[in-house]
């Protein structure tokens, strides 16, 4: 059964920071007034919710608050984390902290904060489940976005302009694949939603495996440490080591937004080698003081003798199997070509996230992207003649704009030249939009 069709200028699917940051831009540019522009955002989930599996206490950003929704865009606005901090009376404790990470918690509730000032616009839990082209006179003058609500019914909206923003999806290496559904095995994107039901007593004696080498992989693991004191908890791996996060000024440059335009600027081969040159500072990376604390636990088992937690470095998995008294891994030493049957109560895996799941989206006009050419720079897919809507990416575009595409650094001003080119799509008298 599908209720009534709305039409707007622009339709947002997914309302994490990206989109949120482009609402804000909407929202501080007069030009958005003056059009009358119409847009809304869809999310599936009932309520703002950012990395919500990972709000781990005591887990703090990897990023300057500066670089919050708005800062770099508009130091003025009143979306900024400064703002929130003053309307929260927090300000000066938080400026007597003396850092510029502030907790993940806190950060979270920073963008609920702002998330919540656009209620009117977002509709909440509704799965967008199809975009079709609406053919006119020959040509595909609007799209029609089909979205199904959490009773069932289906809801119809028409728009010229769509901003797909829709976030990563957990990566299940293809070893895993067929144990979807298993209880005890949990992507790390759920962590916190899972971890209770899986071990519900502080006190079991659980064997829990962590595979992965990054920071959402040790966060885990130090957080289960705590968790279950008695527990036995490996961090299994490929890599010889911890690796940490180069975090230095002149590498950090590369997450400025400016270096988006040395990315794009590149032909592509080039491109996806200066990405992969750099890709050591965001992927399979720890902080520095979360690798130390972890080493000094683990030195302290030795001076203890105790053996509940250990590092399973240089380490394949060459298979798993479900059974009546838990999961078995068959790890191979990468080192030594040994091999070893580890059983685990519960297997975690921080094996990070795809962001290719616009592309299924898409499937009902992806005969009509010209996906091979390449995004634009402001974020717009090529488009073959005839199609006039215009589609935006946001979040998956690491292969075009470079490593901080997929990250908090850009989004203030990425907002705002996505926001110049919808304004400029819809601008009147002469506006395909009127």
């Amino acid at each position: 059964m599908s209720i009534e069709t709305l039409e707007y200028d622009v339709i947002g699917v997914g309302f994490g920071p990206a989109n949120l940051a482009i609402a804000i831009a909407l929202e501080e540019d007069a030009r958005t007034r003056e059009s009358g522009l119409r847009y809304c955002f869809l999310d599936s989930k009932p309520a703002f919710e950012w990395h919500g599996g990972m709000l781990l206490e005591n887990s703090r950003m990897q990023i300057s608050f500066l670089k919050d929704l708005a800062t770099l865009r508009n130091p003025a606005s009143r979306f900024t984390f400064v703002s929130y901090l003053h309307e929260k009376q927090r300000l000066l404790p938080f400026i007597n902290l003396g850092t510029f990470s502030p907790s993940r918690i806190e950060y979270n509730d920073y963008l609920r904060w702002a998330a919540a000032q656009f209620a009117e616009r977002v509709h909440y839990g509704e799965q967008v489940v199809a975009v079709e082209g609406v053919e006119e006179r020959g040509e595909v003058q609007r799209l029609r976005v089909v979205s199904r609500l959490a009773d069932g019914r289906l809801r119809t909206r028409l728009t010229r302009n769509l901003v797909v923003g829709i976030g990563a999806q957990a990566a299940i290496p293809e070893l895993f694949a067929g144990l979807r559904g298993e209880p005890r095995l949990i992507h790390s994107s759920q962590y916190l939603e899972r971890i209770g039901q899986c071990c519900p007593e502080r006190e079991g004696r659980y064997r829990v495996a962590v595979l992965g080498s990054g920071q959402s992989a040790a966060e885990i693991y130090t957080d289960l440490a705590g968790r279950y004191p008695q527990a036995e908890i490996s961090l299994v791996m490929r890599a010889q080591a911890l690796r940490p996060a180069d975090d230095s000024p002149f590498v950090n440059e590369i997450f400025d937004p400016a270096f988006t335009d040395v990315v794009y600027r590149q032909p592509q081969a080039a491109r996806q080698q200066l990405i992969r040159s750099l890709s050591h500072t965001n992927y399979s990376v720890v902080n520095l003081d979360l690798i130390e604390s972890i080493y000094h636990d683990l030195y302290q088992q030795q001076v203890t003798g105790s053996g509940q937690r250990r590092l399973l470095a240089n380490r394949q998995v060459q298979a798993v199997l479900a059974g009546a008294d838990g999961l078995r891994l068959n790890l191979c030493d990468t080192q030594d070509g040994s091999e070893a049957l580890h059983e685990f109560d519960l297997l975690v895996l921080a094996t990070g996230y795809r962001r290719d799941a616009h592309w299924r989206l898409l499937e009902g006009i992806e005969r009509h992207l010209h996906k091979d050419a390449g995004l634009e720079r402001r974020y717009r897919l090529p488009t073959a003649p005839g199609f006039q809507p215009n589609v935006f990416l946001q979040g998956c575009c690491e292969d075009s704009h470079g490593l901080s595409d997929t990250l908090l650094s850009v989004v203030a001003v990425r907002s705002q030249e996505v926001a110049d080119a919808l304004l400029e799509a819809c601008r009147p008298p002469q506006a395909a939009c009127a």
